[in-house]
């Protein structure tokens, strides 16, 4: 079920799994992004967007990279030490072999990768997006991280101690998710099985997620109680990086209450010059999957590519 990556990158542990979403884009000069995926996905999550910006620009004119992050899909057997700064890391090495300044898009805990990425080097990147991401609320120090991962991604933290009998058995978990499954039933479906199809590998008992257990803890615990990792949005735009909040209104259970909303947003006291934008009948998954969605995010790309 594993899609093979069409580059490598060397990274301090091992070598990273990236995918060109955008094939014929080589020249030098074409723009590109570079997409940062969420704590249990994959890189091929971000081919909507890739489709989208090719028809805007025309084929050979951008290009999307999106790596499969250490410890999921392709990337599972790079080892640790895992965490938001180690994917930071990992972003500035994929920046630097492919050259020029990327727009830098991540989604969920992508985006505090993207952020801290952006932190600890502002001049390599054209701009910043942040998806449903990146803007943080410490949990309390004493809660169990697995709990609190669960209360916060539900279902698709339980999935990954999950066994199923077959890709579709695994198929049928994501029809039954309130958020997902209905986006399976729609014209994007074919792509979106590619997509959660990278992530199963097969075992002795059945199949089962790549995501590694204890990369999934790491990341979490450092989006819910690192203070760096907390502050790195603040600290980007404090250093000149242009970025945008794009956020969905409802949440990863499709329900009425997303991450984020106007209120939450004043109390976390926003730097000056973070633009947010809402993102109409959206959820925590739509957000970066259906079409309507992936027009407010091409936007904000685009918006960013013209900076320079």
């Amino acid at each position: 079920m594993r899609v093979d990556p069409a580059f490598t990158v060397e990274v301090d542990t091992g070598t990273l799994a990236v995918h060109d979403l955008t094939p014929g884009a080589s020249r030098a000069d074409v723009p590109v992004v570079l997409a940062l995926h969420g704590v249990t996905a994959n890189g091929l999550a971000w081919q909507a967007l890739a489709d989208e910006l090719v028809r805007r620009h025309g084929v050979g004119s951008i290009r999307v990279l999106a790596p499969d992050l250490r410890g999921r899909a392709a990337s599972s057997g790079v080892p640790g030490p895992y965490g938001i700064a180690a994917h930071a890391a990992d972003t500035s090495a994929i920046a630097s072999a492919f050259g020029g300044h990327p727009v830098l898009v991540g989604h969920s805990m992508g985006a505090f990768v993207a952020a801290s990425a952006a932190a600890k080097d502002p001049e390599r990147y054209r701009g910043l997006v942040l998806v449903d991401g990146g803007l943080g609320f410490p949990a309390p120090a004493s809660r169990d991280v697995d709990a609190a991962l669960t209360a916060v991604i539900g279902p698709a933290m339980t999935r990954l101690s999950m066994v199923f009998d077959s890709p579709d058995d695994h198929l049928a978990f994501w029809r039954r998710h309130p958020a997902v499954g209905p986006l399976l039933a729609g014209p994007g479906g074919l792509w979106l099985r590619r997509y959660l199809d990278h992530d199963l590998v097969e075992s002795r008992d059945g199949w089962h997620s790549s995501c590694v257990l204890d990369a999934v803890r790491a990341d979490g615990r450092d989006v819910l109680a690192d203070p760096g990792t907390l502050s790195a949005v603040h600290r980007a735009v404090e250093q000149g990086v242009d970025t945008e909040l794009l956020w969905a209104q409802r949440g990863l259970l499709d329900e009425p209450q997303g991450l984020y909303d106007p209120a939450r947003l004043r109390a976390l006291q926003l730097p000056t010059g973070l633009r947010t934008t809402p993102v109409p009948d959206s959820n925590h998954y739509s957000v970066i999957l259906e079409a309507s969605a992936i027009t407010c995010l091409a936007d904000a790309v685009d918006r960013q590519l013209a900076t320079r």
